[in-house]
C-alpha cells in the first residue's frame, strides 16, 4: 500500500498537488485540490507553500487511513452531507452557561448565516470558505447600528469559527482543521480601565446600598477572580494550610483550569460569616442590571468618574500587582492566564516606572 504526492505544473507559475496511490497492484490518481507555487518569490508564498504542503500530507495519511478501512471491513460515518451551521449552532449552545462566551458564539454564528445563509454542507467547508468568511467580517459585516464591526470582534467572531472547525476536526466531523492554515485577526489593543489604590480604598470606607456587592467587589479586586468565579465560590473551596495559608482552589469558569489562588488577610477580611462548605460565600449576588446600577451608584457616591464594571475588579488586580513590582510572569500565574501575552496588556497601563526613569535623568543647568 503506498501513497504519494505528486506535482504538476500549470500556467501562472504554479504546480497542483495530486495523489497517487497503489492498492492491490491498482495505481489511482486524484486532485487534491490544491496548487502550490512552482518556485516562491517571497517568505508569505514560502509560508503558504509549507501550510499547503501540510495541508496535502494530512489528506495523503487520510487516504492511507481510507484504504486500511477499507482493507478492514471498517465503516466511519459520513458527515459530509450534515449542515455545519447546525453543528455551529450545538457548539455554542453548550457554553450557554457562560454568557459573555455564548455571546461571542451565537454572534460568530449569526455573522456566518449572513454571509453563506442557513444551510452549508460539512463537505463545502473547506480553505476557501474560511477565506471568504474572514474577508466578510473585515470589509462587509457591520453591527446592529449598521457600523464596520471593530477589530478585536472580528478577532473574537473568528476565532469562535476557528474554534468550531477545531471541534469538528476533532470529533471527525471534519476530515481537515483548516482554520490552522489561515491567519486570524490580530487583537486591537483595547482600554481597561481601572481602579487606583487609592480609589479602591475611598471605595472601601463608602456605603455600598448592597453590603454583599461591596465585599464581592473589593474581594474581586484584591484576588483578580472573575464575576463568575466569585458568584461560583464555595466555602469548601477556601482551604487552610500551615505550610501555605489560605488559599482557594478552583475551576475557572471561564477556562475550565483548576487554580489555586492564594488570598491576602485582607482579602479574608471581605468574606461574610461562613456557613454550611456547600453554601456560596457571596449570597444573594446576582448579574443584574439593577445590580449594575447600584454598583454605578456606588462609584459615583464615591466620586470616581470613570465607566466601572464589576469586571473592573480583575484588571485593578493586574495593575496593582504589576504597579508593586510584581513580575508579570507570576501575575499571570495569579490571574489564570493561559498566554502571558493577555498578561502583557495590563503592562501597557503601568507608567509609573515609565514616569521614574525619565525622572532619574539629571536636570541640566538651562
Amino acid at each position: 500500500m503506498i501513497a504519494s504526492i505528486k506535482q504538476r505544473k500549470l500556467a501562472g507559475g504554479k504546480s497542483a498537488l495530486y495523489l497517487h496511490t497503489f492498492n492491490n497492484g491498482k495505481r489511482e490518481r486524484r486532485s487534491l485540490e490544491l496548487s502550490i507555487y512552482t518556485s516562491p518569490m517571497n517568505a508569505d508564498q514560502k509560508r503558504e507553500n509549507k501550510l499547503t504542503i501540510e495541508l496535502a500530507e494530512r489528506k495523503r495519511a487520510e487516504a492511507i487511513i481510507g484504504l486500511q478501512d477499507k482493507k478492514a471491513g471498517i465503516s466511519r460515518k459520513d458527515y459530509s452531507k450534515d449542515n455545519f451551521v447546525d453543528y455551529f449552532e450545538r457548539k455554542g449552545q453548550e457554553r450557554f452557561e457562560s454568557k459573555g462566551n455564548y455571546g461571542n458564539w451565537d454572534a460568530s454564528l449569526k455573522h456566518f448565516i449572513k454571509c453563506f445563509g442557513k444551510i452549508v454542507r460539512v463537505q463545502e467547508v473547506d480553505l476557501d470558505l474560511a477565506s471568504r468568511f474572514r474577508n466578510y467580517l473585515e470589509f462587509e459585516a457591520e453591527t446592529r447600528h449598521g457600523t464596520p464591526l471593530l477589530q478585536n470582534s472580528r478577532h473574537t467572531y473568528f476565532n469562535k469559527f476557528k474554534a468550531c472547525v477545531g471541534q469538528a476536526f476533532r470529533e471527525k466531523v471534519l476530515k481537515d482543521n483548516i482554520a490552522e492554515y489561515i491567519e486570524g485577526f490580530k487583537q486591537g489593543e483595547t482600554h481597561r480601565e481601572h481602579l487606583t489604590f487609592e480609589e479602591l480604598q475611598t471605595l472601601a470606607n463608602t456605603e455600598c446600598k448592597y453590603p454583599m456587592l461591596k465585599k464581592a467587589f473589593l474581594f474581586s479586586c484584591l484576588t483578580g477572580m472573575r464575576w463568575s468565579d466569585v458568584n461560583n465560590l464555595l466555602w469548601k473551596d477556601i482551604r487552610h494550610s500551615e505550610s501555605r495559608g489560605y488559599q482557594i482552589d478552583f475551576k475557572q469558569k471561564k477556562t475550565g483550569g483548576q487554580e489555586y489562588l492564594p488570598i491576602s488577610e485582607t482579602a479574608l477580611a471581605l468574606l461574610p460569616e461562613k456557613t454550611d462548605l456547600n453554601e456560596r460565600v457571596f449570597k444573594g449576588l446576582k448579574y443584574s442590571a439593577y445590580h449594575n446600577v447600584a454598583l454605578f451608584r456606588w462609584m459615583v457616591d464615591t466620586g470616581i468618574k470613570k465607566h466601572i464594571t464589576f469586571h473592573c475588579a480583575r484588571h485593578t488586580n493586574a495593575v496593582l500587582l504589576l504597579e508593586n513590582d510584581v513580575d508579570i510572569f507570576t501575575v499571570s500565574k495569579l490571574l489564570g492566564h493561559k498566554s502571558i501575552s493577555t498578561t502583557q496588556i495590563y503592562a501597557q497601563v503601568v507608567d509609573r516606572k515609565k514616569i521614574e526613569a525619565v525622572n532619574s535623568i539629571p536636570k541640566l543647568n538651562l
